[in-house]
C-alpha cells in the first residue's frame, strides 16, 4: 500500500470540507491524554525538556558551519541553549536548487502521501512543540497547545487538499486531452503544473509553527522545495516541524534538503539576501508592517504577507451586556494581546447601549468592564490565560502609549503569574480616545492595548471602524447587535473593505473566529494579508499550467513515425 492509499480517506475530508464550506477538523482541540494517548502530556513535556541544554539533532542537514540559538522562556526569564545548526546562504540556495527539478517531477500521488505522513508524525509531537511554543513565545499551556499543533496541522492539512485538487484538474495522460477547433482540427493538449521554485518561509516569534507550518506544506504539495527561516526568538517548535518532514523524506528514499531549516541571529543582511536572491520564487511572511512594506518593493517574487493590523469592535445592543463585555475583556487579554487578531478599537454610542434590560449607559459599561478586566487578572486560570510577554520592548512602548493625550481608563501593570514567579508579565491598558485621535486608534499597537471610542451613534461607529479597515487594514470586525436592518447595514459596508464579519460572539466564542470555526484565515483582501490560509488561491500562486499541445493522429503508428524527437530533429 502507497502512502497516498494509506490517507485517501483522510484527504477526501478536507476537499470535501473545503468545497462545500462545512466544518471539519481532523485534529482534536483538548489537550487529552484520553484523545493523544496514555502519557502523551508528561512525554511531551519531558521530550522538550531534553531540548534544552544541547544541540538539536533531530534536522538531517549534513555538514553545518556552526550551531546557534539564543531562545529564552518569557516564564523563565532563562536561556534555553537550545543549539541548531546553521549554514551559509549558497549552501541553503545549491541544495534547495539541487532537488528542485527532482521534486517536482514526483506525483501529485506521492507528494500528498509523504506530506500527510509527516502530518501524522507531527501530531504524535503536539505536546513537545506546545511546550516549546509556550516557553518560545510566552503563550498559555492551552492555547500554545491548540496553535500550534490541531491549528496549525489542519491548515497545513487544508493546504495539502487544496493543493492536490488544483493540481488535479487536467487529465494526467500526455495528450490526452483531445479538442477540436472551428476548422475541424484536431489537436492533442497536455497540461503541466510548472512549480515556481524555491519556497522561502520566514517566521513570526508569537506563532512560530502556525504561521509556518501551512505554507510549508502548500509549497511542498505544489511542487516547491523550502527554506525555512524561523525568527530566533523561537526556532525550537519549528524546528520540531521540520525535523520531522526530512525524517519522513529520508525514510522514504526522498533527499531531506526538500526541506531545510535555516537558522541564524536574524540578521538584516541575511535575510535580505536570501528575499533577493534571485532562485527565491515565493516568500511567505507574517509579522511586522515595516517587513511586509519592504517585501512589497521585490520584484519578481509571489509573495504571501499577514501583517499586524487594526481590529474594531462595534457595540450597537445586546441581551446580556455582561456576557458580551467577558468575551471582550477575554478577547482583548488573551496572550497579553500579542496577536494580529487581537481586538483593539471598541466603538461606543455616547448614548449607550440597549441591552435586554433596558439601556446601558457608557460610563455604566466602562465600569463593568473594568471591573470584569481586573477580575481576570486577579484569577488564576485567568493570568494563565494572559500568558507571559516575549518582547521586553512591548512594555516599553505600551509605557509611552500611556503618556498620549486620553482618558487612561485602566493602566497596564505586570502580575504575579500562579505559576512561574519570574514570568514578564503585563495586564492590559485600556484609553478612552475622541472620534478625532485617529493618529492614535487608526494605528496598530502591539501588545494588550483597548481604547474606547466614544461615538455618536451605531453607524457613526461602523464608519470609523470600516475606515480603518480601509486605511490600515483589519483581520476581522466584531459586531454585537439585536438590531436586524443594522446588521445587513454593516455586512454591506465592511465587506466592501474585505473584512471578515462577526456576530454576537458571547461564550466560549472568543474574537478571533478564523481559527477553529473557519476553514480560511485572513481573506488576502486588504492590506492586513495578501493571503487566506488555506483556500485556493494560497496554492494556485504557487506553481501555474503549462500546456503543450500537437497534431491528434488516428493512427498511433503514424503519429510514433511522424513526430521525431528532440535528439531526432534536423538529422538526415
Amino acid at each position: 500500500m502507497t502512502l497516498f492509499e494509506k490517507y485517501q480517506t483522510l484527504i477526501a475530508e478536507p476537499i470535501k470540507s473545503l468545497n462545500q464550506g462545512f466544518f471539519f477538523n481532523h485534529y482534536s482541540e483538548l489537550p487529552s491524554d484520553k484523545i493523544y494517548g496514555e502519557n502523551s502530556i508528561e512525554e511531551g513535556y519531558q521530550k522538550f525538556k531534553s531540548n534544552i541544554n544541547r544541540k538539536f539533532e533531530g534536522l538531517r542537514q549534513a555538514m553545518p558551519n556552526t550551531w546557534e540559538g539564543d531562545e529564552e522562556s518569557p516564564f523563565l526569564r532563562q536561556k534555553l541553549n537550545v543549539l541548531y545548526p546553521t549554514f551559509d546562504l549558497m549552501t541553503l540556495i545549491e541544495r534547495a536548487r539541487n532537488e528542485f527539478h527532482k521534486w517536482r517531477k514526483i506525483s501529485p500521488e506521492d507528494r500528498a502521501g509523504l506530506l500527510l505522513e509527516s502530518l501524522e508524525r507531527i501530531q504524535s509531537r503536539f505536546f513537545e512543540i506546545a511546550f516549546a511554543t509556550m516557553h518560545t513565545t510566552g503563550m498559555g499551556y492551552i492555547m500554545a497547545f491548540q496553535v500550534s499543533g490541531p491549528h496549525a496541522a489542519q491548515r497545513a492539512l487544508n493546504a495539502i487538499a487544496s493543493g492536490y485538487e488544483a493540481l488535479k484538474r487536467y487529465p494526467e495522460s500526455r495528450f490526452g486531452l483531445i479538442v477540436q477547433d472551428e476548422f475541424g482540427i484536431k489537436l492533442g493538449k497536455s497540461w503541466i503544473p510548472v512549480p515556481k521554485g524555491i519556497s522561502l518561509i520566514i517566521g513570526c516569534p508569537y506563532f512560530p509553527s502556525r504561521d509556518t507550518t501551512p505554507s510549508i506544506f502548500a509549497s511542498l504539495i505544489t511542487g516547491n522545495p523550502v527554506i525555512v527561516k524561523p525568527h530566533s526568538f523561537s526556532i525550537l517548535p519549528v524546528a520540531i516541524v521540520v525535523s520531522e518532514i526530512q525524517k519522513v523524506f529520508s525514510e522514504h528514499g526522498y533527499d531531506p534538503n526538500v526541506c531545510q531549516l535555516a537558522v541564524d541571529s536574524d540578521d538584516e543582511e541575511f535575510i535580505k539576501s536570501l528575499v533577493e536572491h534571485r532562485d527565491i520564487k515565493l516568500i511567505d511572511y507574517k509579522g511586522s508592517c515595516l517587513m511586509v512594506d519592504y517585501l512589497d518593493t521585490v520584484r519578481n517574487k509571489t509573495v504571501f504577507t499577514e501583517k499586524f493590523s487594526v481590529n474594531s469592535v462595534i457595540l450597537d445592543s445586546a441581551d446580556d451586556i455582561d456576557e458580551v463585555i467577558k468575551n471582550l475583556v477575554i478577547s482583548l487579554s488573551l496572550f497579553s494581546g500579542q496577536m494580529n487578531n487581537t481586538p483593539q478599537n471598541i466603538f461606543i454610542p455616547e448614548n449607550g447601549i440597549m441591552t435586554g434590560e433596558g439601556l446601558v449607559s457608557y460610563e455604566t459599561f466602562v465600569e463593568k468592564f473594568i471591573d470584569q478586566l481586573a477580575a481576570l487578572i486577579n484569577n488564576e486560570k485567568g493570568a494563565q490565560m494572559l500568558g507571559a510577554i516575549l518582547n521586553p520592548s512591548t512594555i516599553q512602548e505600551i509605557e509611552k502609549l500611556e503618556k498620549q493625550n486620553g482618558r487612561l481608563l485602566y493602566k497596564s501593570a505586570p502580575f504575579q503569574h500562579p505559576e512561574y514567579k519570574n514570568a514578564r508579565t503585563l495586564s492590559p491598558m485600556i484609553m478612552e480616545l475622541a472620534p478625532a485621535q485617529k493618529e492614535l486608534y487608526q494605528n496598530e499597537h502591539f501588545g494588550p492595548v483597548g481604547f474606547f471610542i466614544k461615538t455618536k451613534n451605531s453607524i457613526h461607529s461602523l464608519e470609523l471602524a470600516a475606515e480603518t479597515a480601509d486605511k490600515k487594514g483589519s483581520l476581522f470586525c466584531s459586531v454585537f447587535t439585536t438590531n436586524e436592518k443594522f446588521k445587513e447595514v454593516v455586512i454591506d459596508r465592511m465587506t466592501i473593505t474585505n473584512t471578515p464579519i462577526t456576530f454576537n460572539m458571547v461564550g466560549n466564542f472568543y474574537l478571533d473566529p478564523n481559527e477553529s470555526f473557519e476553514n480560511y484565515h485572513m481573506t488576502g483582501g486588504n492590506t492586513a494579508s495578501k493571503a487566506s490560509a488555506s483556500n485556493l488561491d494560497f496554492v494556485l500562486q504557487r506553481f501555474t499550467w503549462v500546456g503543450c499541445k500537437q497534431p491528434a493522429f488516428k493512427d498511433p503508428k503514424k503519429r510514433n513515425d511522424e513526430i521525431s524527437t528532440p535528439g531526432e530533429a534536423g538529422q538526415g
